[in-house]
């Protein structure tokens, strides 16, 4: 299979992008975040691989994106359903902060890219974006919103997710590697 040059500075840039997308969180000095920031956060995440995988279903024509984007869609709005249930329980409305502002101004640079991508070298751009995501957020769940949350429910819920995200991760590299 040809190498597709035009992928490459995409994926640069989305594993920059998805290393920077939390680097305040791990600095040394963890931003403190309370329950409703945390719960924003969470929302924000999973709703930005949901507009991703909306992308793919739009853009793509291969079975095993199309399948991924399908199940990433359906996951992650169940997380959000999930999320909500508690937080609405718990009377808690997810407050915006800088951490969830940052990945959704993180989630608009890689949009536009994935946009201007058609065929393979989409294709290959949305999976390599969706691996890089992908351990972007299990690092922030485990190294940030766990250890920031104080509620024991929403930090089990947290703490439930982290086998989901572990395999979307493992199915995003399987799908990556026949690119």
């Amino acid at each position: 299979m040809k190498a597709d040059k035009s992928v490459k500075p995409f994926f640069a840039f989305a594993v920059v992008s998805a290393a920077m997308l939390f680097t305040t969180a791990f600095s040394q000095d963890n931003p403190k975040l309370s329950d409703a920031e945390v719960a924003s956060v969470a929302v924000v995440a999973n709703q930005i691989d949901i507009d991703y995988a909306a992308i793919a279903k739009q853009k793509s024509k291969n079975e095993d994106i199309l399948k991924f984007a399908a199940m990433m869609a359906d996951n992650h709005k169940a997380v959000i359903d999930q999320a909500a249930a508690l937080v609405k329980k718990l009377g808690v409305t997810p407050k915006d902060n800088a951490v969830s502002q940052k990945l959704l101004a993180d989630a608009k640079k890689t949009e536009k890219i994935l946009r201007s991508k058609k065929g393979n070298s989409f294709n290959k751009a949305y999976i390599n974006n969706e691996v890089a995501y992908h351990k972007a957020v299990i690092g922030a769940v485990e190294g940030l919103l766990i250890p920031e949350t104080e509620n024991a429910e929403l930090k089990e819920l947290l703490q439930n997710v982290v086998p989901s995200l572990k395999a979307h991760l493992q199915h995003a590299e399987t799908v990556q590697k026949k690119f």
